[in-house]
């Protein structure tokens, strides 16, 4: 699928199996920068957060990197102080192999809650990785990150900025305990262009919270949350700030990468087979469509009638009722994409048939106007079918 994409100059990656997962699947990845990359950083914010998180963080405040070094099957979560040693091990090994400090290592785990790290095997899972590593290996590096993932996550981006090439891949990982803020999902963005570290910061922030930051499968938030993206500036331009004349070009293309992944997450969500928009406007304020919008995707009530064709917009009134964004319930419009539903908060008279024929499409989208001011949000999530449940129970 992706056996074409190189890694942008600079770059390399790999993945391989470990053998922390059964039947020699893919289980540990590597993604490589050969000099030492601008780093930046968004992570879960549960209270509850795996040992790796805690790490990476620490490590972001170092401002630089030289590579990302993860395995998936195990969480590191909710593994105490051994769960931190092992986190700490990992970084350790890999800045012994390529010469460097371990802060400058970013180390990822996902998986199952509880188990600690088989270091036994992770340890010399990074040797391999470091030797197979190359920047053709990006479908290895992609499928390494799956846990409950039907298929790899890549995205590329390539732009001129200053008459200089420049490229972004991004990969990742996501299909269940998918919820803002962010997701049981790992994502790397990588580039060759040069950019001042708190540009990259600001740039990634901004561009998870349109893309990552709107997505929803389950409504659950996971432990593991990261979001990592490395310029080394291979390419030699002279580094990229907010105040570049070209700095939008560069930042929509990042934006792009990011919201290309995120949609992926989406469609692979578990057990999912609709991909269904939400938008909401007519709100008071943006912050109230969001709360609106995020409660009708994160509603089971209406996951589960999107599974079963059922267009049962009281479920949806429902789920906007208690948001706590402001509602005036005789103002509500709600369109099943563009066949109204509900006209003044009440059924607008269209034929049952018609809204079956909306919600039987997998992909469609829910236009909500409240019709109390300019305020509006999008949130893209899926239906819930019984395969969700044979996945997670």
């Amino acid at each position: 699928m992706y056996s074409n994409i190189h890694m942008p100059k600079g770059f390399k990656c790999a993945g391989i199996s470990a053998g922390i997962k059964a039947g020699g699947v893919k289980d540990m990845a590597l993604v490589l920068s050969e000099s030492p990359a601008t780093a930046a950083g968004v992570f879960t914010t549960n209270q509850v957060c795996a040992a790796p998180v805690k790490v990476c963080r620490e490590h972001l405040a170092h401002g630089a990197a030289r590579a990302i070094v993860m395995n998936s099957g195990i969480a590191n979560a909710c593994t105490g102080a051994d769960g931190m040693v092992a986190a700490r091990d990992m970084a350790a090994e890999a800045a012994r192999l390529l010469g460097c400090e371990p802060q400058e290592i970013f180390v990822c785990s996902t998986g199952k809650i509880g188990p600690q790290l088989p270091l036994d095997k992770i340890v010399p899972g990074i040797g391999t990785l470091v030797e197979a590593a190359d920047a053709e290996k990006v479908q290895e590096t992609a499928e390494a990150m799956m846990t409950t993932d039907t298929r790899p996550k890549v995205s590329v981006a390539e732009v001129d900025i200053a008459d200089t090439a420049i490229k972004i891949v991004g990969f990742a990982k996501g299909a269940g305990m998918i919820e803002p803020n962010m997701a049981t999902m790992l994502s790397y963005i990588t580039t060759d262009a040069a950019v001042e570290q708190h540009a990259l910061q600001s740039a990634l922030k901004k561009a998870v919270d349109s893309s990552f930051n709107r997505i929803s499968i389950d409504g659950d938030q996971s432990t593991n949350d990261t979001v990592l993206a490395l310029a080394n500036g291979a390419v030699k331009n002279k580094p990229l700030s907010e105040d570049s004349t070209e700095w939008n070009v560069f930042f929509q293309a990042l934006k792009k990468v990011c919201f290309e992944l995120a949609m992926m997450i989406v469609h692979d969500g578990e057990g999912a087979d609709k991909f269904v928009t939400i938008n909401v406007n007519g709100a008071e304020s943006d912050a109230d469509a969001e709360l609106a919008a995020r409660a009708v995707a994160n509603s089971m009530l209406n996951k589960t009638a999107w599974a079963g064709t059922y267009p049962d917009w009281g479920r949806i009134m429902d789920s906007i009722g208690y948001s706590k964004a402001q509602v005036v319930e005789e103002q509500v419009d709600i369109f099943y994409d563009d066949t109204q539903a509900v006209s003044g908060g009440c059924q607008s008279g269209v034929p049952q048939e018609e809204l079956i024929k909306v919600v039987s499409q997998t992909d469609f989208a829910i236009n909500i106007n409240l019709h109390l001011g300019v305020g509006e949000a999008t949130v893209y999530t899926c239906n819930c079918t019984e395969e969700y449940v044979r996945i997670n129970y």
